[in-house]
């Protein structure tokens, strides 16, 4: 999901500013009502754990380039599921700045535009869980329909914004919509993984008792919205 960069040329690189400053401004937001709810040491913690897994998504699981991008195994839905809207959000806002300044510093100019590509679609997903997960219904409950419905609305959101950018960077000539459809391609593939991950993970979840009020998790994984 990384732009590389010149992707999309310096004059350009200013709308990138704006979606990442709205997608921080909506995460902060995300993380006073996380506070308020179970306080700073709880989201401390959560944060912690998904800003080491994304850093791992990133370092160690497979990744290779294609087409206008690299194809990474981001388990966005996973993250959210298990520890919340807010710490997935700052997790991945971390990791990837992590990333750039040890790992890849030449995709630390980019930063603005990979970071709007990573959190936009993690908040649409929110936005659709409470739609198609039922209040009655806590997360370690969920059918494997469901968890294909948010790994699509995740996934589909970052395939959305790369070739957002690719084309607002390049345009619409033969070559860069052909890098394109390869990306998308390729990156389907994580749709595929995905909810079978969280069906997994999930299944974990229920023989992990000891986690119900440990505050290292989302309330929700374990007791229906009241």
């Amino acid at each position: 999901m990384h732009i590389e960069v010149g992707v999309v040329e310096s004059a350009k690189m200013v709308l990138s500013y704006g979606t990442a400053a709205a997608a921080f401004g909506y995460l902060a937001k995300q993380v006073w009502e996380t506070v308020k709810d179970k306080g700073i040491l709880s989201l401390v913690v959560r944060t912690l754990a998904t800003t080491l897994l994304v850093l791992s998504f990133f370092e160690v699981l497979p990744h290779h380039p294609v087409g206008v991008s690299e194809v990474h195994f981001i388990l966005g839905s996973t993250l959210f599921l298990i520890f919340g809207l807010a710490p997935a959000g700052i997790g991945l806002a971390a990791g990837l700045l992590i990333q750039g300044l040890f790992f890849a510093p030449f995709d630390l100019p980019n930063y603005a535009i990979n970071v709007t590509t990573l959190l936009v679609p993690l908040f649409a997903m929110a936005v659709l869980a409470k739609k198609v997960i039922p209040n009655n219904v806590a997360y370690k409950d969920l059918s494997y329909a469901q968890t294909v419905k948010l790994s699509l609305a995740y996934q589909g959101g970052i395939i959305s914004w790369v070739a957002f950018w690719a084309v607002y960077g390049q345009g619409f000539g033969a070559e860069n919509l052909a890098s394109v459809a390869s990306f998308t391609v390729a990156y389907s593939t994580v749709v595929l993984l995905e909810p079978v991950v969280d069906i997994a993970v999930l299944a974990g979840a229920k023989t992990l008792d000891q986690l119900q009020n440990s505050g290292f998790v989302t309330a929700r994984l374990y007791h229906a919205e009241a």
